[in-house]
């Protein structure tokens, strides 16, 4: 009795392998280059851009205050052998006040500017996202990988132009 119960688990346990085994072969599998459907949009030109225009002014303020710094520095530099101590003095508090402007102003410039580039960023790969969801249901897709993460693929199973074509139809 016991060896006919073995058998019988060992038969359905077989039989499951085989069956799961088919299951996963009917699978319909595609892949998707994410970075290059992202860097194709024409939107994603557009972010680098805005972005720049929507801090323009105070990039601009970032780049004075540099300019300044370096020259005061190169007049330190060139200069110092004639000048007096209170011109040396003057020259270095001037240094170092632009330096602490470009400390105030420049850091928290370049958080806001990551910090916007990462808010569009997000917007776009919510796009492709759509776009990938919606390809992967037109052509019944069972799994869609990120072809980074895929050490290798026929190129039948690249869906990054139909992604990409409907990333440009959503938008």
């Amino acid at each position: 009795m016991k060896q006919l119960a073995r058998q019988f688990v060992a038969t359905l346990v077989l039989g499951s392998a085989l069956v799961s085994a088919s299951a996963m072969a009917e699978q319909k599998i595609g892949v998707v280059d994410v970075q290059g459907v992202f860097q194709a949009m024409p939107q994603a030109a557009e972010i680098s851009n805005n972005i720049q225009m929507e801090f323009k002014d105070q990039i601009e303020e970032v780049n004075q205050l540099q300019k300044d710094g370096q020259f005061y520095a190169e007049r330190l530099q060139r200069d110092a052998a004639t000048m007096s101590e209170d011109e040396k003095k003057d020259l270095q508090s001037k240094i170092q006040n632009v330096r602490e402007q470009l400390a105030a102003k420049g850091q928290p410039l370049q958080q806001n500017i990551q910090r916007r580039s990462n808010e569009e960023r997000n917007k776009l790969l919510g796009l492709i996202k759509q776009a990938i969801d919606s390809v992967a249901a037109k052509e019944n897709y069972d799994l869609v990988l990120n072809s980074g993460a895929v050490a290798f693929a026929k190129d039948q199973h690249d869906l990054s132009e139909e992604v990409l074509a409907q990333v440009k139809k959503i938008n």
